[in-house]
């Protein structure tokens, strides 16, 4: 009897402690124990990950963001034809949807389930296969084959991009757009180029310039209002969408002739200098193609000219998306330093390249110092390079002490999201609980918003400014000092939020 009351008060003793350790863990280290416990199980980590706050998406083409499936829509809508060979995308009049004929209505593919899965597999990485064609290839070969549907129906795109964004936990997107409508092809080409950048510059705002920097603000805040409407935003019937705040990044096309590419980087800056709907900048189109290759240095002594002009503009770019093999070795060596060093990036996207460039662990301290943020992409640099695994730098990066967030790139084109990129992160790389909310709160103190940080340093830990730190957004309402703060800072509101969203979800475990 007394050797059975021994053991009842040890196991009474042991639930105690259990119950004590249990109480004394903080909701944060209960959510990575969880995290820990689900690595081996994907379908639980997948919930994990769906539900867990994911702050902002600083790399997303807007264009690349649209669904195939939303872009046959569109196409039918504005009553598109198809080319049934190359699945592009041309004007009407159409062909007949019988008989297989070569140019049908694109709303022939709604009855036609052959035609409407090669237009899903023309426009988007779904079921390609490594052969005759590559995954760079194959990718970038979809932007002109749907491009006509997305650029008549923009507000549709940042609509349906955006409130994924919103079912992927995400508050803040920055959506790279050629908002313009070409009128700086025309614009550029017309006044022609001028190797003095100055001239260049005075050529351009005295030959209209101006005019496409309000008529272009103009159209993005209809297409704005128009997306907000089809969200049914301020409505009981509301979608995920409309709890995304969403800002743009000009989206200058670097694989045009260099009048054209001067003209819209000066666009770019004067539109983030004057429209609050933009942030920023970033130079797009493959860097390994021959234009953008011949006319880097070209296009880093234009960003660095018109940076001393407009200095407070931010500037993001894609620099390093490049591999061994895809251009000759020498090209890999000084993409990423020129652009952070004389392109003024304050943020490089996908950065793959970096231990070829020369004098790479000075290059990665460098970024360190600077607290130059690395756009992650992992399932855009595995489909376009061929890098995956262990030969993707982020490793590198992290070790070095650069900032990351990870990002989605073109989620529609690659049939991917954000909940997908974090479950690659962290199947391939184990990454901690500690680590994916360091990138979720990275990806908002990177952004381009306007205002100062909550936090007063991020490294090695996040410490929050004092007016907020006597009350973390897990105790509730916050002080007077703090709420002052917050509404004087925009950026750091969104981050006030996503503390606030943590919070909660930590509550869970």
């Amino acid at each position: 009897m007394q050797h059975s009351m021994s053991a009842v008060l040890r196991r009474c003793f042991a639930f105690v402690i259990l119950t004590a350790l249990a109480v004394a863990q903080t909701a944060e280290q209960r959510a990575a124990r969880y995290l820990d416990s689900v690595r081996k199980q994907p379908p639980l980590l997948l919930a994990f990950l769906r539900d867990l706050p994911k702050g902002g998406d600083l790399h997303n083409h807007l264009d690349g963001a649209i669904y195939a499936e939303d872009l046959i829509d569109f196409a039918a809508s504005s009553g598109l034809c198809v080319d049934r060979t190359s699945s592009l995308l041309i004007a009407p009049p159409c062909d007949p949807c019988e008989n297989y004929t070569a140019k049908p209505a694109a709303q022939c593919a709604y009855g036609d389930h052959v035609l409407y899965g090669q237009m899903i597999d023309a426009w988007s990485m779904r079921n390609w296969r490594p052969g005759d064609e590559s995954g760079h290839d194959h990718f970038f070969a979809t932007f002109d084959k749907f491009r006509l549907a997305s650029h008549l129906h923009a507000a549709e795109g940042i609509a349906a991009a955006t409130n994924r964004a919103g079912m992927d936990h995400l508050q803040y997107v920055e959506f790279m757009h050629t908002a313009d409508g070409g009128a700086t092809v025309q614009l550029g080409m017309k006044v022609g180029w001028e190797p003095d950048f100055p001239k260049m510059r005075d050529r351009l705002l005295a030959g209209g310039l101006k005019d496409v920097v309000v008529e272009t603000s103009k159209k993005l805040a209809a297409d704005q209002a128009r997306a907000l409407e089809i969200l049914k935003c301020g409505t009981p019937e509301a979608a995920p969408g409309c709890n995304v705040t969403v800002r743009y990044l000009y989206q200058v096309l670097r694989g045009l002739p260099k009048e054209v590419v001067f003209t819209q980087i000066l666009l770019g800056f004067e539109l983030a200098s004057s429209d609050p709907h933009f942030v920023g900048l970033n130079l797009v189109m493959p860097e390994d193609w021959y234009v953008p290759l011949r006319d880097f240095d070209e296009h880093m002594a234009m960003l660095d000219y018109l940076h001393g002009i407009y200095p407070k503009v931010h500037i993001s770019l894609h620099a390093g998306e490049l591999a061994m093999g895809l251009v000759p070795p020498e090209d890999l060596t000084f993409h990423i330093r020129a652009s952070v060093e004389q392109g003024h990036a304050e943020r490089i996207g996908h950065g793959v390249d970096v231990m070829n460039e020369k004098d790479p662990i000075r290059l990665l301290k460098e970024m360190a110092d600077r607290n130059v943020l690395v756009e992650i992409c992992l399932t855009s640099n595995d489909l376009i390079l061929g890098v995956s695994g262990d030969d993707d730098p982020l490793p590198v990066y992290m070790k070095y002490g650069v900032p990351v967030a990870l990002a989605t790139d073109d989620e529609g084109v690659s049939r991917s999201d954000m909940t997908h990129e974090y479950l690659r992160a962290v199947e391939t790389y184990h990454l901690s609980y500690a680590d994916l909310k360091r990138m979720a709160r990275q990806g908002l103190e990177h952004s381009f918003l306007p205002g100062k940080s909550l936090w007063t340093e991020t490294k090695p830990m996040f410490r929050m400014v004092a007016a907020c730190s006597a009350n973390p957004a897990n105790v509730g309402k916050s002080s007077a000092d703090c709420e002052k703060f917050l509404s004087a800072n925009e950026r750091a509101r969104m981050q006030w939020k996503l503390e606030r969203e943590f919070a909660n979800f930590e509550k869970k475990y």
